[in-house]
C-alpha cells in the first residue's frame, strides 16, 4: 500500500476526500452507475402513482438503499419514503447545491450489480399468474 505524501494530505484537506467518478456520483444521487438496481427520472418521480418496478425491485432487494434527489418537493418523494419505511429499506434525500441532476430517485445496492438496463421508460404493471377457473363439475368431483 502507498504511503500518502505530505501534499495529498494538504490537498485533501482542502478539497475533501479524493473520490471515485465524481461526476457520475453527482449525477446518480450520490452513488454510481455500477451498483444501481433501477433509477427514475425527476417527472416518472411526480407522478400520481408509485411505479410497480420500483415496487417489485425493493421487494427483490431487501438489502438495497433508495436516494431521493432532495430537490424536489417533499409531495412529489412521500409515496417513494413511505414505500421504503413500509418495506423496511434505508432511504436518504440527496441534495447537492451545486449540480442539479435530472435523476429523481435511484435504488442501488452496496456493492456492484451491473444492470444493463437501469432507467425506468415507462409503467407495466406486475403481471400475476391468472387463476384457472374452476366450472361446476370441478366443484362436484374434487381431485
Amino acid at each position: 500500500m502507498k504511503k500518502t505524501t505530505v501534499d495529498e494530505v494538504l490537498q485533501q484537506g482542502i478539497y475533501g476526500p479524493l473520490e471515485t467518478k465524481p461526476d457520475e456520483r453527482r449525477k446518480y444521487l450520490g452513488t454510481i452507475r455500477e451498483r444501481i438496481i433501477v433509477a427514475l427520472y425527476k417527472k416518472q418521480v411526480a407522478e400520481a402513482e408509485v411505479y410497480p418496478q420500483i415496487e417489485q425491485s425493493i421487494k427483490e432487494y431487501p438489502g438495497a438503499q433508495l436516494f431521493l434527489n432532495g430537490n424536489m418537493s417533499y409531495e412529489e418523494l412521500s409515496k417513494y419514503v413511505k414505500l421504503a419505511t413500509k418495506n423496511k429499506i434505508e432511504h436518504k434525500l440527496v441534495t447537492n447545491k451545486e449540480h442539479d441532476t435530472e435523476i429523481g430517485l435511484v435504488l442501488a445496492m452496496d456493492d456492484a450489480i451491473d444492470k444493463e438496463e437501469i432507467l425506468i421508460t415507462k409503467k407495466e404493471p406486475i403481471l400475476e399468474k391468472p387463476q384457472e377457473k374452476k366450472g361446476l363439475l370441478s366443484k362436484i368431483f374434487k381431485r
